[in-house]
């Protein structure tokens, strides 16, 4: 079970109590559940028979119904097609699945020049807002001061809805009124984020159609105007990916990829999702490491992701 301490790269931290950890592994086992009956209800007719054509195409399907995507479907069978024997297809597909997602990403926020800059880009609706406010209650609990910047100054009450995350989280909060250039906002976070010695800025963002050109330039602003105030910013760029939307998620990841460089996805709304396995699609297609995973409403429902926990849920293995 990956801590909150791996993933932000401290030596030390608040040590989460077994039933948090534990606790949040039967969230996902729950949150996946849609997934896995997508996955799991082909294979069901009959025991997995290793020579029988018509069962590898039940397992293609399978895992195409659950979003898993054509190009990594297409490896992991052939990676199971290339093992010696089979003797339990479940916990052979959770081996493989999570050899596939690869490494997962990490805030390596130790060890930077105050402050560090997280840059948080989506499209409307994947619950970017949400995410950043839990992620800054958990910087907080492991000793960052944070400042969370409104640059999303279009969207009626966006200002307003971050601004209450900064205050349950315990975070500064810099914002300007509708309308406002979005860089400059996110050039007075640094400014304030410097003057006052905080740890940490998250720059919240419009929640930008990735088929609007015009927007998406807008955004590679704001990452030029963050870069010429502070070198090395933005050190991380997360990309919120709601789980519902599938492989819509691929295209979207791969043109923010192109605009601001994404370096790590959040995964969210599991919750409500039979296609969970998008995340294999945007690791083996793009090589983006899924970083965050969320799985509810409540703060504690943010979670590092671990390819094995998620794999292993994802099947039904133990």
């Amino acid at each position: 079970m990956r801590t909150w301490a791996e993933l932000l790269g401290d030596v030390e931290g608040p040590r989460e109590s077994d039933e948090e950890q534990y606790g949040f592994f039967g969230r996902l086992r729950d949150s996946l559940s849609k997934s896995r009956r997508a996955l799991t209800q082909q294979l069901a007719e009959a025991a997995f028979d290793p020579t029988d054509d018509e069962a590898w195409e039940r397992l293609e399907e399978a895992l195409i119904a659950a979003d898993v995507g054509v190009p990594a479907t297409a490896e992991l069978v052939r990676r199971l097609e290339a093992r010696p024997d089979l003797p339990d297809l479940n916990e052979a597909l959770a081996e493989e699945l999570e050899s596939l997602l690869g490494e997962p990403g990490s805030l390596r926020l130790a060890g930077r020049p105050r402050p560090a800059v997280i840059l948080v880009v989506g499209v409307n609706g994947t619950g970017k807002t949400t995410t950043i406010g839990k992620l800054a209650h958990r910087l907080g609990q492991h000793g960052r001061h944070v400042v969370l910047a409104a640059a999303d100054t279009f969207r009626a009450a966006a200002e307003e809805q971050l601004e209450i995350w900064a205050k349950r989280a315990g975070a500064d909060f810099v914002g300007s009124v509708r309308g406002s250039d979005p860089a400059a906002v996110a050039y007075d976070a640094l400014e304030a984020a410097q003057a006052r010695g905080r740890d940490v800025v998250i720059v919240d963002t419009a929640g930008r159609l990735h088929t609007q050109t015009n927007l998406m330039e807008e955004l590679a602003k704001i990452r030029r105007v963050i870069a010429q105030r502070l070198e090395g910013a933005p050190h991380e760029t997360l990309l919120v990916v709601d789980a519902t939307t599938g492989q819509n998620g691929i295209q979207q990841a791969r043109l923010f990829g192109e605009t601001v460089g994404v370096t790590g996805v959040a995964l969210t709304k599991l919750d409500g999702s039979a296609k969970g396995g998008v995340a294999v699609a945007i690791a083996h297609q793009l090589g983006l490491p899924v970083t965050l995973v969320g799985v509810g409403e409540r703060l504690d429902d943010l979670r590092p992701f671990d390819p094995r926990d998620f794999a292993r849920a994802l099947v039904g293995a133990p």
